[in-house]
Parts: C-alpha cells; sequence; structure tokens
C-alpha cells in the first residue's frame, strides 16, 4: 500500500469547503483548489465524499500483555484503522500493569504490531513507581481509577494526591475513572437482572467523584482529563471547573433501556445511565460542551460476557464502531461534520498536545480518512475486525471509511465490492515522534 504520494481530487473538507489534497511522505504538503497531479502521484476522485482527520481515540484497551484472547495490538489497531481511528491511546490495566518503566518497555514492543500511531498511558498502584515511570514517554498518567474497574486499579485519595502532584512537575495530564464507591448502591446486589449493575454504580457516584477530582486537581495545579463520563452533572462539572473530559458511543447512544436486549453485553463502567440522562448527554456532545468523544474500547469474548451479571467482565468493544456512528448521525440530522471533527481529531490533539495532527492542513501529519456520505452499511459483529468479534450496535447502520491513512501510508482499503486490505505495522508512540511547538500548529484553511 506504499505509494511514492497521493493527490485527493475535489474533497469536501468537514466545513464544506472542496479542496484538494495532496499528501507527500508523511505529512500534507498542499490543500488548494485544482491542483495539478505529479507523474508519480496516485490520484483518488473524492467527489461528492468527505475528507476528514483521523480519528484520535484517547481510550482504547488493546489487552496486550496479559489478556491476547481478547484483543492484541494487531487485531485492535486493524479494528481501529478500519473505523478510521489513526491515534489510540491504550490505558493502563494490563498484566503486568503499566506502572513502571519495565511494564512500559513490555507493551510497547506489543505495540509494534501496530497499524496506527498510539500513545501508551502509565497507571498509579499502590506498587506505583513514579521516578521509572516518568522517564518514559508516557502519553498521560491515567486511567487512574478512583474506584476499582477491570484490573483492580482503584487508588485512595491520598496516592490520587501524590499522583496529581508528580504528574503536575512532569506537565503531564491525569486521566480520571471518577466514580466513588462509597456512593455504590448495595441493595442492588440482591437482584440478578442485567439492569443492576447499573443501578448498584449509581449515577452519585460519578457526580461525587467528578466534584472531588476537579477540586483537588484546583488544590495541586494539577490538569485533569475524566475518562468516560456518563451523567450531565459531571460534564457539567468538568466543564465548569475548566477541566476536560469525553464521552464514549455507548453513553451517548445507549440507555438502561437498551439492557434488555444486551443483557451482560451491556456491562460496562460506567454503566448505562436512564434514557432521561443519556439524551442530555447526547445534548451536551452536541452543543459543544464535551470535549472529545473516547471509545473506551474493551474487549471481552462471548463467553466471558455470558456470565451472571455479577460475574461477567465489564466493558464492550467499539474502537471500530465510533466515528462511523458518528457519522450516522450527521446524515440524520443530529450533528455536524465540523463537530464530529472537533470531537473525535481537533479537540484530543490540542487537549494532549498533538500539534501535527487532528486538522487537515499544510504540514500537519497526513492522517486521513475518507468516506462516502451516501454510504451506510449495518454494522455487524462478525464482519468487525476486533478479535471479539460482537458489538453493543448490533443492525445499527454507520458510514463506514473507504481509505485510512496514517502519516500519508494507507492503512486501510475498501473497495466499492467490499474487499479490504490492511497496511503495515508502522504506528509509531507519539510521544517519540517529533513534535513542533503547539504555538506554530497551523490552522486549517
Amino acid at each position: 500500500m506504499r505509494t511514492r504520494g497521493m493527490l485527493v481530487r475535489s474533497a469536501t473538507l468537514a466545513d464544506g469547503r472542496r479542496r484538494d489534497v495532496r499528501v507527500r511522505g508523511e505529512v500534507i504538503d498542499d490543500v488548494a483548489e485544482d491542483l495539478d497531479a505529479g507523474p508519480d502521484e496516485r490520484v483518488v476522485d473524492a467527489t461528492g465524499k468527505r475528507l476528514l482527520p483521523g480519528m484520535i481515540d484517547v481510550h482504547v484497551h488493546f489487552r496486550e500483555p496479559g489478556f491476547g484472547h481478547k484483543e492484541t495490538w494487531g487485531t485492535g489497531s486493524e479494528s481501529a484503522a478500519a473505523g478510521g481511528v489513526t491515534t489510540v491511546v491504550d490505558q493502563p490495566n494490563t498484566d503486568p500493569p503499566t506502572i513502571d518503566a519495565t511494564a512500559f518497555d513490555q507493551k510497547t514492543a506489543y505495540a509494534e504490531q501496530s497499524i496506527v500511531d498510539f500513545g501508551i498511558n502509565g497507571g498509579v498502584t499502590a506498587d506505583w513507581s513514579p521516578a521509572e515511570l516518568f522517564e518514559c514517554p508516557l502519553f498521560a498518567l491515567g486511567e487512574v481509577f478512583l474506584a476499582d474497574s477491570t484490573g483492580d486499579m482503584g487508588v485512595e485519595t491520598r496516592l490520587f494526591e501524590a499522583a496529581l502532584q508528580q504528574a503536575r512537575r512532569n506537565d503531564v495530564t491525569v486521566t480520571v475513572h471518577a466514580e466513588d464507591a462509597a456512593e455504590f448502591n448495595l441493595s442492588a446486589k440482591e437482584r440478578d437482572d442485567p439492569d443492576a449493575w447499573s443501578a448498584y454504580r449509581a449515577a452519585a457516584a460519578e457526580e461525587v467523584a467528578v466534584r472531588r477530582a476537579c477540586e483537588l486537581a484546583h488544590e495541586h495545579d494539577a490538569q485533569i482529563h475524566v475518562a468516560h463520563t456518563s451523567t450531565p452533572v459531571g460534564i457539567t462539572l468538568a466543564d465548569s471547573t475548566g477541566m476536560t473530559c469525553e464521552v464514549t458511543p455507548h453513553h451517548m447512544l445507549l440507555s438502561r433501556d437498551d439492557l434488555r436486549d444486551l443483557g451482560t453485553h451491556g456491562r460496562m463502567n460506567p454503566p448505562l445511565r436512564r434514557e432521561k440522562r443519556r439524551q442530555r448527554v447526547y445534548d451536551l456532545v452536541a452543543d459543544g460542551t464535551v470535549d472529545c468523544i473516547a471509545t473506551d474500547h474493551a474487549p471481552h469474548t462471548r463467553e466471558e460476557k455470558d456470565a451472571g451479571i455479577w460475574d461477567a467482565p465489564s466493558g464492550v468493544p467499539g474502537v471500530e464502531t465510533a466515528l462511523p456512528l458518528l457519522l450516522a448521525e450527521v446524515r440524520e440530522g443530529d450533528l455536524t461534520y465540523e463537530r464530529v471533527r472537533d470531537l473525535t481529531a481537533k479537540n484530543p490533539a490540542e487537549i494532549f498536545d498533538l500539534a501535527r495532527k487532528g486538522t487537515v492542513a499544510e504540514g500537519t501529519h497526513a492522517d486521513l480518512v475518507l468516506v462516502d456520505p451516501g454510504n451506510s452499511r449495518e454494522i455487524r459483529g462478525e464482519d468487525l475486525h476486533s478479535k471479539c468479534d460482537w458489538t453493543p450496535f448490533e443492525g445499527w447502520r454507520g458510514i463506514f471509511p473507504e481509505l485510512t491513512m496514517v502519516r500519508g501510508r494507507v492503512v486501510y482499503e475498501r473497495t466499492p465490492d467490499g474487499e479490504e486490505s490492511f497496511g503495515d505495522p508502522i504506528g509509531q508512540n507519539v510521544r517519540v515522534h517529533e513534535e513542533p511547538d503547539p504555538a506554530e500548529r497551523l490552522v486549517e484553511r
């Protein structure tokens, strides 16, 4: 899939302008009208199609090391590319957890299988080795759990404050899983229906934890990013205190009403909320209050998820379906292309200082996704590329990429007759790859 150059002709950008986009090497060389094709360039006719910056998914669990039966960096990154994701950030709750330099290096070796760029988050446990960990090219410190989740990585307030102080000294953002276990509804444990998990991990648990995390961040002059916010109160608290937050597609589009069909496959942390809360979360995504969409891609096998509600592991896959679902919402008139661009690319790049990613502009990385807005297809787990082979969005419709590029290399392509091909594992750690000063970031034009 390697080419010396590419000219994407007559593409419609997120803001509606029609432009030719020339790619040379790893970067976008020109964005203009009526560019002439060079003799060594592949020309792609994008008439009637949208060219978007690749999605930066700042929250995935690609499971290696330790849980390769659920997902690998190879299968996870192929799933990402097929969904228009060009950069992923992996979370620390693997085996071993990413809490020291040895574990960081071990995960980096697995990440060499990736066909998309990546970041690696460090974690915090009672055995945390901050001196070692901060010597590594971390993307961020997180996911720091204020309540136990997959991997038993919950931390107490004292350790959380120590993490904030270390992160501030090292100019690293702390990604927070905000749930306060003291607010869990213990009476729900007497139930065994699929909704019991949502009743147990009550909305108040998130709201109390977000408030406290934001207070402590201000106290220690640190910056936090609240992961997978699932309540309107949690979102507005983060926004009102100058912190950032993400929302997942499942918290945006699914509610407790869907658990009748999903069963234990709908168990995740935080859990699905009531329909009224879900709709308000959607509104906050649409109106600009929410900073970004991240998937919390957390695959488990069907056999694992088929256990009872108190035994099934938490988490759902989502890295391949996020952008297609959002683009389908644009088609329905509920979002705009510009808002999707900001949620999936521009804002994550700005929040985490990825100066050469997140826009379609001269000099930025050619991380590009080409889609045909008129061509949607039904989402089926068996057609997706994640190792777990299922999706909570079975039967929904999505607008999937025809072509995905990472730093000028085509890593995924689908022909009109449905034939697919993937590129080589060329993914790089975004904290190692040289980045210009964010102040010099070029604007999209």
